[in-house]
């Protein structure tokens, strides 16, 4: 009896939560610079819970989201109604514009402190650093990001450029506002014959191939591809790492805001947290445990990073690069 009476309660405090979740409807769109397949997970995770809501997305790299979204709101239909990307810098300039609903309501009691908008308009998913991969066969076994400037990297580091990507851009705003004499970290690599091009992938396989020895990269792509045979191994430098952290955020405009609302509780829930997981990413939830091939969660060191202040120094930071790398 004992057992059904609990059974029965059970039941009862589940039935608000499913009638709540039938009660979201609708149709919802989805702008994201996740990988197609992930995007399709998280949007048949979700609707399984919320089978009411029609779910459509655009999928692009944020700059290209980015800038179908501009001429939308230039000609005043944004057809958006969630966002998610890469970074919160550009969240950060959407916020500043007034293009964001904040989400008063959402639970994240369970996540530190500086992990999300303290405004409630963006909300981080995942944590994805930069660190550095290096080919196996490499001499030197780099523990420190100032090991790149070493001699014996000399002509051997790639990495990808911050003027054509925005995690490439907080990595480098990271850095410099972390490592000691700053902007003089990327002046001596570039005295040691630094090449800084292409996206994650042309550095994966670059190192991979033996063409260089060493990167800069989001740490998922080298412990993958590790796992699959690569001559690679990826290192999490003793200063610190850069992260972005995929955050989500609802537009103003937004013709479905309850559902938008549904659909970033699910993505910041501990069962979207554990979706980010099994799809191979460090989940921004504290009690989520680490994809294989990651080392403790405790033993990542995270440097600080204000995105409000990044994006204030961006446009410095575009043109020092520049003049470093291409003046």
């Amino acid at each position: 009896m004992r057992a059904l009476a609990v059974a029965a309660l059970a039941l009862g405090l589940a039935l608000p939560a499913i009638d709540a979740a039938l009660a979201v409807e609708g149709k919802l769109v989805l702008y994201t610079s996740q990988p197609n397949t992930d995007a399709q997970q998280t949007i048949d995770a979700f609707r399984a819970k919320y089978p009411k809501v029609e779910i459509s997305f655009v999928r692009d790299g944020t700059p290209r989201v980015m800038a179908k979204l501009r001429a939308e709101i230039e000609a005043g239909a944004p057809q958006a109604d969630v966002l998610l990307i890469a970074d919160a810098v550009t969240m950060e300039g959407l916020k500043k514009e007034g293009r964001l609903l904040a989400h008063d309501k959402a639970d994240v009691s369970a996540f530190p402190a500086g992990v999300h908008d303290p405004a409630k308009m963006w909300f981080a998913t995942k944590l994805i650093t930069t660190g550095i991969v290096y080919n196996t066969k490499a001499a030197l076994k780099p523990e420190s990001w100032l090991d790149l400037a070493k001699p014996e990297a000399k002509n051997q580091l790639a990495m990808p450029s911050p003027l054509n990507s925005g995690a490439a851009m907080i990595h480098t705003i990271t850095l410099t506002g972390n490592l000691p004499g700053g902007w003089s970290f990327y002046e001596k690599l570039k005295e040691n014959g630094t090449l800084a091009a292409g996206a994650n992938g042309d550095i994966l396989r670059q190192v991979a191939t033996g063409e260089k020895l060493y990167g800069m990269i989001v740490d998922f792509m080298p412990i993958r591809e590790k796992a699959k045979g690569a001559p690679v191994e990826f290192v999490f430098p003793k200063e610190g790492v850069s992260a972005v952290s995929e955050p989500v955020a609802i537009l103003k405009s937004s013709k479905n805001p309850e559902a938008a609302k549904a659909f970033v509780d699910f993505l910041i829930s501990k069962d979207g947290q554990e979706l980010a997981l099994k799809q191979g990413y460090v989940s921004a939830h504290p009690d989520v445990a680490l994809p294989a091939g990651y080392p403790a969660r405790g033993a990542i060191k995270l440097m600080p990073f204000d995105a409000a202040k990044a994006l204030a120094d961006e446009p410095a930071a575009r043109k020092r690069f520049s003049a470093i790398f291409e003046g």
